[in-house]
């Protein structure tokens, strides 16, 4: 058998191939017989989608000799047949692995799983956090109280606020409550920050990576997360396009269109090297540099928002090169 495709399941799974006599094998198997019905099937290749534990089963099946090829769960949905089911599924996922032109998903190893584990955890974090502190605010605004905008400002007043304020006994003891939940978020962030900074002091592709001005340990341990050492990617152009960090573009007789940069993409990459844009733009002012012209003149021609992706786009090619070339990053 040269493909089998796995739909992936918590305690159920269907394989589907097609053996070299050419008879389909389409099937449900356990969780405890899964390892076995592949072995004994001894496929050329396994395809998956990349879903819900596919890098684990991609680093198992890896492990027992057999390649293992991850489908992006957007590129299997237009062949499957009729209404959706566990067999119509791997019947997809089988017939999306045998395209030419399919792209493929690389395999996560455990180092890039905690890492990811990291940022999604700071992220969720940190979401909260701001609800909180939209809550306290919006709280304290119905007392009279109005705390300024920004998690600084607000870290530095809150509890002042609440203490000069003429609040109840009852109104005193529920803000402190909320103060001390928001404390809570925040140390556990500043926690999380620390584990990312010791992990890039220790990581030699890392290291190269914060010298990139605008990139930090936050989002140099974010492009290790998810793309490693950028083996997969042909450019940094290819890079960026996957971050999605270029216009979306709609060309039909020739004619090409571009908009603004779609929803697709690692969003959290994106918004993090956006972000990191921002921090760039702010210290070119008063430089003369062959890169800070360049951002000068765009910022005047295309404006701010267009300004930081552009410069986010050129961090991310620049940090492909860094890490596909194993050296730091070289002003010019």
């Amino acid at each position: 058998m040269q493909l089998l495709a796995i739909d992936l399941g918590k305690q159920s799974f269907h394989i589907h191939g097609i053996s070299n006599d050419g008879e389909v094998i389409s099937r449900k198997v356990t969780r405890s017989k899964l390892e076995a019905a592949v072995q004994e099937l001894s496929p050329g290749t396994i395809a998956m989608e990349a879903c819900a534990s596919a890098h684990h089963w991609g680093r198992r099946f890896e492990a027992m000799g057999f390649p293992v090829r991850l489908i992006h769960p957007r590129f299997v949905m237009p062949f499957v047949k009729g209404s959706k089911n566990d067999a119509v599924d791997a019947e997809a996922i089988h017939e999306a692995a045998l395209r030419p032109t399919m792209r493929f998903v690389p395999v996560k190893t455990t180092e890039q799983q905690d890492l990811q584990m990291l940022h999604r955890i700071r992220d969720r974090l940190i979401t909260q956090r701001t609800g909180l502190i939209n809550h306290i605010r919006g709280l304290l605004g119905e007392y009279g109280v109005v705390i300024p905008v920004g998690a600084v400002r607000f870290r530095k007043d809150i509890r002042t606020a609440v203490v000069e304020a003429k609040l109840s006994d009852l109104a005193r003891q529920n803000f402190n409550a909320l103060i001390a939940e928001f404390e809570a978020s925040d140390k556990r962030v500043a926690e999380i920050d620390r584990k990312l900074i010791a992990i890039c002091k220790t990581d030699d592709r890392c290291k190269r990576l914060v010298t990139l001005p605008g990139v930090g340990p936050v989002i140099a341990t974010a492009l290790i997360a998810a793309v490693d050492d950028g083996r997969h990617f042909s450019s940094g152009r290819a890079l960026a396009a996957w971050i999605g960090l270029v216009p979306r573009q709609y060309t039909t007789g020739g004619k090409p269109r571009l908009g603004g940069i779609g929803k697709r993409g690692n969003q959290y990459l994106r918004r993090q090297l956006i972000h990191g844009a921002r921090s760039v733009l702010i210290r070119i002012a008063g430089r003369s540099d062959r890169r800070a012209k360049w951002a000068q003149n765009l910022l005047a021609r295309a404006g701010h928002n267009k300004t930081l992706v552009a410069i986010a786009n050129k961090t991310a090619r620049i940090a492909w090169a860094v890490l596909r070339s194993g050296e730091g990053y070289k002003t010019a």
